[in-house]
């Protein structure tokens, strides 16, 4: 029996409960969440759905994340230094006080009385050329040409941090806080609670590619927490027979068969309303048949790409057996906030730590990745400007941390929460900006630091909505879970 179900005082399901949940599915997980909405009351302190706060600029996010930690020096911050001191230890390097006058060195000696691994660490070279891109002249590895094609649309930020060093980061980047705090609304869920619905037939948050592993987060990291399971991110496979997992009644099932069914449980609740005009719950249940069955509908609709021409399938990589799988997500996505999806949460790498976790073997691992997703990802910006949609569309590109400047294993990097890159596209955004900087190594983010939940009030703010008006009053939050729009990329 699923858990919540009501029973009467000798135990037994209650006759109106038990219709309801009566051969249910995917029916059964919508019907919860608007249960549960309807049972926050007067918690609930968001504006009325599809109102922000303030005129909006944009009004979806497309949101890319690269499970596992994208090298940032090898990415959109190259380094330089890192070629010149090559196979010198820091200490040994005149770098070397780049660490050591910084609080990390600091709080390192303080509590272990030793120096911090990354001292006695090789400087180790990039593995790959950079170079000018655009017109602007920002500097981008030569292992993303499609998106350094595309630099003059986008604003690069170099100087995010964030305080997990393994990948429990990429729920913290997606929740603002750290694992061991628990878990709490994604940025995607703030999305669906403060603005709802743009489209009744589709999921206003949907989830595509393999999420973070239980050991860094989970699906918490498109989950709505205590706002509620109906602001969580609906996954969504691009099978065009099945996809929504749990989603259809099965094969053994046609649509007439569920139709039937659905309007028979629609009869039978109508009856128990007459008795209980005021039950609120039982209006959301039978608001949620309806809102189940028409995804059911549309969902298989929006990832058949076969009405796509074949110069927008090529421009996304489909073509391409290497490109192909991110070309799909990347022009799905397309087609889902065209229909007015609020967000669309892409995770490229996921399972375990992620496959962008180059310990070792840097070079093999990221060139095999970049070459991935790069075109699909820039033929996403290209094809969104040319309908005109990238005004109101904003492109999220993103990882849980960088990538250390030292060497590990000999030919990889390690984790590195203290300085790494994201870059943004769209929305209202300016182009061809690259804001903030580590320093010479790439260590720390020096100038115009960035917590991760920057990125998120970015967004907030461009789609219309303050933070601090989203709260709920039984839940309260700390002054860092609210982060600060980044004004110097907002045109």
């Amino acid at each position: 029996m699923p858990s919540g179900t009501s029973r009467s005082a000798c135990g037994r399901v209650e006759r109106r409960r038990f219709l309801s949940d009566f051969g249910l599915g995917f029916t059964g997980l919508a019907l919860g969440a608007m249960s549960h909405r309807d049972a926050l009351g007067s918690q609930d302190a968001k504006p009325a759905a599809g109102q922000p706060h303030f005129p909006a600029k944009a009004k979806s996010v497309i949101w890319f994340f690269m499970n596992g930690g994208t090298s940032h020096v090898e990415s959109f911050d190259p380094k330089p230094a890192l070629n010149k001191f090559a196979g010198k230890t820091f200490d040994e390097s005149p770098l070397g006080s780049v660490i050591t006058d910084s609080p990390y060195y600091r709080d390192k000696v303080r509590d272990f009385g030793e120096k911090p691994r990354a001292l006695m660490s090789q400087v180790y070279p990039l593995q790959v050329g950079y170079g000018p891109r655009g017109q602007s002249g920002i500097e981008v590895s030569d292992w993303w040409p499609h998106v350094g094609d595309c630099i003059d649309d986008i604003a690069v930020v170099r100087s995010m941090w964030t305080t997990d060093n393994d990948h429990a980061a990429q729920l913290q980047f997606h929740t603002g806080r750290h694992i061991f705090d628990g878990f709490f609304p994604s940025i995607g869920s703030w999305v669906h609670y403060g603005l709802g619905s743009l489209n009744e037939n589709l999921p206003q948050f949907v989830v595509m590619g393999s999420p973070p592993g239980d050991c860094c987060g989970g699906v918490g990291a498109h989950d709505g927490s205590y706002l509620g399971p109906q602001h969580a991110g609906v996954q969504m496979a691009l099978n065009p027979d099945n996809p929504l997992p749990f989603g259809s009644p099965g094969k053994q099932t046609s649509v007439r068969e569920q139709r039937d069914q659905l309007d028979l449980l629609g009869d039978l609740h109508q009856m128990t309303a007459t008795q209980r005009p005021d039950d609120q719950e039982l209006q959301a249940r039978i608001k949620a048949y309806e809102l189940a069955f028409r995804m059911q509908m549309s969902v298989p609709q929006i990832v058949n790409l076969n009405h796509e021409t074949k110069q927008t399938q090529t421009m996304y990589g489909l073509d391409d057996k290497n490109t192909k799988a991110m070309g799909r997500q990347a022009l799905t996505a397309r087609r889902l906030v065209e229909q007015g999806v609020r967000f669309v949460q892409i995770y490229d790498g996921g399972g375990g730590g992620g496959g962008w976790d180059a310990h070792s073997k840097l070079k093999e691992n990221h060139s095999r990745n970049c070459a991935r997703v790069d075109q699909p990802i820039a033929g996403l910006i290209k094809d969104l400007k040319q309908r005109g949609l990238l005004e109101e569309t904003l492109v999220v590109w993103a990882t849980e941390f960088g990538r250390t400047p030292g060497a590990e294993n000999s030919d990889g990097r390690d984790h590195h929460p203290y300085g790494f890159s994201v870059w943004m596209a769209g929305g209202g955004l300016k182009g061809g900006i690259a804001h903030g900087a580590t320093d010479e190594l790439g260590f720390h983010a020096v100038e115009d630091r960035h917590y991760v939940t920057d990125i998120h009030a970015t967004v907030l703010h461009q789609l219309g909505l303050d933070p601090r008006k989203l709260s709920l009053p039984a839940q309260k939050r700390l002054e860092i879970d609210y982060g600060n729009p980044i004004r110097e990329v907002i045109a």
